[in-house]
Order: structure tokens, then sequence, then C-alpha cells
């Protein structure tokens, strides 16, 4: 049954019609008790706690009950023990979905066909320690026993947008004197600016890709040990600057990747969550095996509480369903994450993939079409950068936007008032959104001007906001390994609800396959031409002009 059919869809559509006439500065000024009713924290040890302020939607206490009853009547609950369970939710590919065992710090089992794949994790966490440990000592060295100063690490989608964000988020506990690169596109001047100025003695490559056959990545890989072998002539020394994260020995092996420089992980890790696995050897080198450990002890903080807590103080069970309430009730089709630290400017980016790729679906995962939107359109970009680019849109445009500001009350850089500064403009427009601001507030403001009447009251206009702009607030005490963790983690199970309360498969991907179809054929046709009819007129004329452009035709 799609979720639209249940009896509590229409009761929060009934809902929705009632909070239309209810502003949310008005809810503020009814309830002086509002904040506390709609936060929650959650404590993350030695690294403080963090607090979700969902006080800013537009939500009462009757709304919320009715949601977490749709999850009930969506058993959202249940699928989530399933997934914990290890049983095969990734019913298209037929996997078990267990991005939560890689960093299980418990010593309760996880099954997979009746198998505890605990050791096997613990083995490859080992295996990531002895060589993460070996780069950063300097007990690894180069083809000429030079000690290794720059990583550079070559993939794609899941294999390169966790691990870049992670490295640049922690980049006050990396280690001086080892750089970390990433390379992900396919177009030649991402991996030539990268190599620039990088010396083939002193660097180590790291292949990411699962199957070791994706295409980008392998055509990267293979320039890369072009680039190597220039200087180092003798293809024996590929296997001393080139380990792989791979499952496809065969492949590694013939590339010149020595086997016990392979890191492996297993099918029931999903690529966008597999910044968790052998995936994020590119992360234990820069920051170290004890602060990747950290990473993962915040995530399974918060596995563990999505696992146990109660539906009512369950943050993840909360964020998505406002989520739901956001995009299927309100009709608001984007979602801006926010993040007033510097060191989180990748996190919107990895963000994307997550939960664009994860829910932007138009099927059930039964084949049945949804009845309702699919998840929003996710962007972001740092503050304050964003408040001089698109925020002008989110506090006054046509379209609804809903918000999440991220911030550290502690800066890991203390300089002048920059952190006061960047606090006070965080709370402002969290503050803006939901209030707005009425003509006659605007029309008091320019009371004291020498302007015409005619013209203070278009100016007014002008400056006035409806408010009413819905966004959630998340305060940390400082970005450290435990508390990134736990974030990130809080994003993957607000997805696997919204995805849940839909009834989506949230761990599969059809969509990107069809783009990958089509390139493998098109790219002998641009070399050789391509056959009349082949595809439709456009694709096989811009084939040709691509062809002629490059000189490919006589």
């Amino acid at each position: 049954m799609r979720v639209t059919e249940l009896p509590i869809w229409a009761r929060l559509e009934n809902a929705k019609s009632a909070a239309e006439a209810v502003s949310m500065r008005s809810l503020f000024e009814r309830d002086s008790a509002r904040f506390e009713r709609f936060s929650r924290r959650l404590a993350l040890g030695p690294s403080g706690s963090l607090l979700l302020d969902f006080s800013k939607q537009r939500i009462d206490e009757g709304t919320l009950s009715l949601l977490l009853e749709l999850a009930q009547d969506a058993c959202v609950l249940e699928h989530r023990d399933r997934m914990f369970a290890g049983e095969r939710i990734n019913t298209t590919e037929d996997r078990a979905v267990l991005h939560t065992a890689l960093r299980n710090r418990s010593e309760r089992p996880v099954h997979v066909d009746g198998e505890d794949v605990m050791p096997l994790v613990r083995q490859a966490l080992a295996h990531m320690r002895e060589a993460s440990e070996a780069i950063r000592s300097g007990a690894h060295t180069g083809f000429s026993g030079k000690r290794i100063t720059d990583v550079v690490n070559i993939g794609i989608g899941g294999s390169d947008l966790g691990p870049v964000m992670v490295v640049e988020a922690l980049a006050p506990f990396t280690q001086e004197g080892l750089r970390t690169h990433f390379v992900s596109n396919v177009d030649g001047t991402h991996l030539h600016e990268t190599l620039r100025g990088l010396d083939p003695e002193t660097t180590l490559f790291l292949v990411a890709s699962k199957t070791f056959t994706t295409q980008e990545t392998l055509e990267n890989a293979r320039s890369a040990r072009e680039w190597f072998l220039g200087r180092a002539k003798e293809e024996r020394h590929v296997a001393k600057h080139f380990f792989a994260l791979s499952t496809n020995e065969q492949e590694v092996t013939a590339f010149g990747i020595a086997k016990e420089n392979m890191f492996v992980f297993w099918d029931w890790v999903g690529g966008r969550y597999s910044l968790w696995s052998s995936i994020g050897l590119s992360i234990a080198i820069a920051i170290g095996m004890d602060a990747f450990e950290q990473l993962l002890e915040g995530a399974h903080l918060v596995d563990e509480h999505f696992r146990t807590a109660a539906p009512a103080e369950n943050l993840p069970l909360l964020l998505g369903l406002i989520g739901i309430w956001n995009a299927n009730f309100w009709d608001i089709g984007a979602h801006a994450v926010l993040p007033y630290d510097q060191y989180l400017h990748r996190f919107a980016a990895y963000l994307q993939q997550a939960d664009m790729e994860s829910n932007g679906k138009g099927l059930r995962a039964d084949g049945d079409s949804l009845g309702t939107d699919s998840g929003p359109v996710l962007f972001g970009e740092p503050g304050t950068n964003g408040q001089h680019a698109f925020y002008q849109l989110i506090h006054q445009g046509t379209r609804l936007v809903s918000c999440d500001f991220l911030v550290a009350a502690n800066t890991h850089n203390p300089l002048g008032r920059h952190h006061t500064l960047l606090l006070s403009n965080v709370l402002a427009q969290a503050e803006a959104l939901m209030r707005g601001k009425t003509e006659a507030e605007a029309l008091v403001e320019l009371a004291n001007t020498s302007m015409p009447d005619e013209r203070k009251a278009l100016l007014a206009k002008q400056k006035s906001f409806t408010g009413n702009r819905p966004s959630n607030f998340f305060l940390y005490d400082k970005l450290d390994p435990r508390t990134l963790g736990a974030l990130i983690a809080l994003y993957e199970h607000r997805i696997f609800v919204m995805g849940s309360v839909l009834g989506l498969n949230s761990f599969d991907q059809w969509g990107v396959e069809l783009g990958k179809q089509l390139a493998n054929k098109i790219l002998p046709e641009l070399e050789a031409g391509a056959k009349a009819g082949a595809h439709d007129g456009s694709t096989t004329a811009l084939i040709e002009e691509v062809r002629v452009r490059r000189g490919l035709t006589q």
C-alpha cells in the first residue's frame, strides 16, 4: 500500500491545512517553552553533546504525534530493525545494508546469512591501521627509499565524496608534512593539476573502486601509473606506490598492486556509505587510525541511539519525519544544508549523493509508483558565503526551501571576533527565516528618514518578509572526529527514515546506470563515427560535430 493511502496521511493533510493559518512567530509568542519542547540533545562522550533545535519548524505537539504515528503505520522502525539485523533490504540488488557494522564498536555480533561479519570488519580495520601507521611513520617508503609525502586518492562518487569531505573537515587533525589529494573527474585536467608539483618518488596512490572496473577511476589510475613509471621506469616499483581499495583481486594484481596492499570490503557496503570501510584509508592516513576510530565511535553512538531510543526522543527519526512533513505536505522541493563551519565546506556536496542518489526515485521498492513527491533537491554552501549568494531566494523567493544550520560553539582557530561574528550571523539567519518582517515593521524602520511617503511605502513592501521558512539548527561544541561521525550518521539515518516512509529502496541507484551504458556505446563512435540511426538526431549530430572540431574527419 502506498503511504498516501494510509488514513494517517489524510489526517496529516488536515493538520497542514490548519497550520497554514498559524505563523511560527505566533507559536513562539504563545509558548515560552517551545524551544525546550522541540529540541533534543545527544551526548557525545568526550566531545560534549549535539543539540538539535527543530522549534523553527511549522509543527506543534499534535503534528508531531501524527508524524510519529505515520512512522508506526509505515513500519519504519521494523524496517530499521531489519537493516541492523543484516536482512537483505536492498531488494533489487539482493544485498544486506550494513555500513553500521563497519562502525560497530560494541561486542555485539552482526550476522549476514548466518555469519558474524565482525571478525572480518576488525581484520580490515587492523590492516588499515598497519598500513596507515607505516606511511605516517615513514616505515613505508617509495622505491628510492624516500619517505611518502603525498597521498593521492583516485575514486569517484562514494569513493571520493566521503573521504575528501572528512579529510577537509578534520584538517586540524592531519599530520604536517603528509598531504592528501583527491582525483575523481575523468577530465584529464583534474589529474594533471593534482600531479603538477608532486614527486613520483614520494607519492602514493590509492585506487578506490569496489569492482576495479569503474571507467573514470581506472582511466585516471592508468594515467597515474604512466606518470609514475616515467620516473620509476621499472614496473615492479608500482607495488610500493599503488594500493587498491577493492574486492577484485585478479584485476588488482594485474595492475601491478601487491596483494598485501589490497584493502577489502564487502557487497553489503554501499558506495555512498563506504567511507567507514577500507575506502576510508585516505582518512586514516591523513588523521591517524586513532582519530579514524573516533570517527567510527561518533557514528556508532548515533547508530545505537537510532536503534534504541524512544521514537519521540529519536533524533534521526524526528529529522526524517520533519523532512517528509516539509517535502510532502508543504511542497518544499529543496533543502539547503548550511554549515557555518569552513571545515565542512564539502559537507553539502557529500550529502547530495547520500540523499539524492538514495531517495531520488519515482518507484517504490515493490515497483509501484510513489503517489507523492520523492526527496527534495539538496544543496548548500558554507556560511557566510551563502548569505551573499542564494539566501535572497530562501528569504523572499516564491519557492520554499527548508534549511539546516550547523555551527560549532567553539573554533579551532580563534582569531579576533571572527567566530563571534560567525555565530551572530547563523543565529540571525535562522531567526529571520522564522520571524520574517511585516510591512508595518519596515515602515517603523523608515519613519525617521527624509524620503517621501510614497517611497517609504514602496520600500516597506520590498523590505518585508513572509517568514515561516522552516529550519533545523545543529549546535556542537567543536568539530572533531567523534562529532563529525555523529553528524554524518544522523543524516544517513534521516535519509533512511524518509525513504522508509515512502516505501523506497534507498540503497540502489539504477538511474545512474543508463548514462554509463550510453557512454560506453558513444566512446568508440567518437573515434570511428556514429552509425546513421544509432542515436537521436541531436546526439548523432553532436558526435559528428565533436569529431570535426577534433580533426577526426576527412
